[in-house]
């Protein structure tokens, strides 16, 4: 009996004796993963949370979690204050980092508004800064023209290529830049405020708006039902002045 005893201690012991060696080795491992790499701290959702949340209900069940610096996002949330008074503009689900962008002022967050998606179609969002977006005056339910940059790295044979690709494209949700109803900033504060617009695309279309976000460059105009779409073409540097 006492012998059982005596096993029956050992093996807790030494199960213990295995958790805290595990636990040491995977911070171990965590701090050689990061070995001479800058790193910063960002905020995780906790929680799934609807749009029109409280931004202090979010922070109620935020993670924190390090990360190599340079895949924090320009418009990542680090500082819990900045949210104060704010509510989500989109639905937030758990493990994505906070972003500035998706929170906004309640009295804006209100006009913001979204309209319905064409059966069909599916809505892709795109993060863009104010003069390429309108000066970020785009409403939901606006259409727009998408014009598309891809650089010479990419094109064959070599060349910059701007092209109107995309006519009359819904808005379906604008959030963030500058307000119509708003006050004039200096132009310091309201040229580093960017605006997330969501568009109404078919899925070969939504390809293209991921793919020049992705390896190129996106520039938006506002494109009525009566605008003429003809007249356009491949733009090239030597085919500008022709």
């Amino acid at each position: 009996m006492k012998s059982r005893v005596i096993a029956s201690v050992a093996a807790v012991l030494l199960a213990a004796l295995g958790t805290v060696l595990l636990v040491a080795y995977v911070k171990g491992a965590d701090q050689r993963a990061f070995a001479g790499t800058q790193t910063s701290e960002v905020l995780l959702v906790g929680k799934a949370v609807p749009a029109g949340t409280a931004a202090d209900v979010v922070l109620d069940s935020i993670k924190r979690e390090t990360v190599a610096a340079k895949t924090v996002p320009a418009d990542a949330v680090t500082d819990e204050t900045a949210l104060r008074g704010l509510v989500t503009t989109v639905d937030l689900v758990p493990g994505e980092q906070l972003l500035k962008a998706r929170f906004a002022d309640p009295s804006k967050a209100e006009t913001s508004g979204k309209v319905t998606v064409p059966k069909g179609m599916q809505e892709v969002s795109i993060l863009l800064e104010p003069q390429r977006s309108v000066g970020g005056q785009l409403q939901p339910g606006d259409t727009v023209g998408v014009f598309i940059s891809i650089g010479a790295g990419i094109t064959k044979p070599a060349q910059n290529v701007t092209h109107l690709a995309l006519h009359k494209v819904l808005v379906t949700a604008v959030q963030g830049g500058p307000q119509a109803n708003e006050e004039k900033k200096s132009s310091s504060s309201s040229s580093s405020e960017k605006v997330l617009v969501t568009l109404a695309r078919t899925a070969a279309d939504a390809e293209k708006i991921v793919h020049a976000q992705e390896f190129g460059t996106i520039w938006l105009s506002k494109e009525s039902s009566a605008a003429i779409e003809q007249g356009t073409r491949e733009l090239t540097q030597e085919g500008i002045y022709k």
